[in-house]
């Protein structure tokens, strides 16, 4: 067996491969303050799931922001590496991965043999990244869930002209002032996301994987389909990382 552990910023996500690279199991959970146990116990759930025994493991391979703190992996690689593997599994003709998490958005090129040709990331601020969400659906009163269909109601969609956090805010309570509705507000909110992630990618192929736990926004995905014809999501975007993780482990067995 082989144990793909993606610790980030925002959540926990583990896959378990088997000896014929399928997937056996996957878990996703919130990080917390103890993301390691949280590691750790997502492990042993998996591992009742579904009859097994952490003796019959072969690897355990980290990524993530957390990687060096999961003390039971046997080695470690970015989340830059472990994205292009897993959306390549998933997606052989894939050419470039766009990952949008909690705290950072990444945008990655992927070679013919399922490496990284090229990326480009921002965390440095929390613009277009799940935070930025976050801190705007908590102003207009939603919750996440909420906030990622409002926008599909939007008939007039508000521009936003910044992404950073501080001033999108002003902007969004100046919109209130004025009497916008929530889901004009919600809609111009993705799509200046969209907007900075379209930016950061220009140059990139493409054929468009979008992964990340926004990913899961429906606003967010059909502002991006418009600017990626064919964008394609996996069926959980949030477990790519742990799953080429865990493809890492596979490969260092099988070559």
């Amino acid at each position: 067996m082989y144990w793909g552990i993606d610790s980030g910023s925002t959540s926990i996500n583990v896959v378990l491969l088997n000896d014929e690279k399928e997937v056996v199991d996957y878990r996703i959970a919130e990080s917390g303050c103890r993301p390691v146990d949280t590691a750790e116990q997502l492990m042993k759930d998996i591992c009742k799931e579904n009859c097994l025994s952490m003796k019959d493991t072969h690897t355990i391979i980290s990524t993530g922001y957390g990687r060096r703190n999961i003390r039971s992996a046997q080695n470690s690689f970015t989340e830059v590496t472990c994205h292009a593997y897993g959306v390549q599994y998933l997606y052989p003709e894939a050419e470039t991965v766009i990952d949008i998490g909690g705290q950072d958005c990444k945008a990655i090129s992927l070679s013919r043999d399922g490496g990284v040709d090229d990326f480009i990331m921002n965390d440095k601020c929390a613009a277009g990244t799940g935070r930025f969400l976050e801190v705007m659906a908590r102003v207009l009163q939603m919750d996440i869930e909420t906030f990622s269909r409002c926008g599909l109601q939007a008939t007039s969609p508000y521009p936003i002209s910044s992404t950073c956090t501080v001033f999108a805010e002003s902007e969004v309570i100046s919109g209130i002032a004025k009497g916008i509705t929530p889901e004009n507000l919600v809609a111009g909110l993705q799509q200046a996301v969209a907007d900075r992630v379209a930016s950061m990618a220009a140059g990139f192929p493409g054929n468009v994987v979008l992964t990340g736990g926004v990913a899961k926004s429906d606003g967010i995905r059909q502002c991006l389909e418009k600017k990626f014809p064919g964008l394609q999501v996996p069926f959980e975007p949030q477990i790519t990382g742990a799953l080429g993780a865990a493809l890492m482990g596979w490969i260092a067995d099988h070559g």
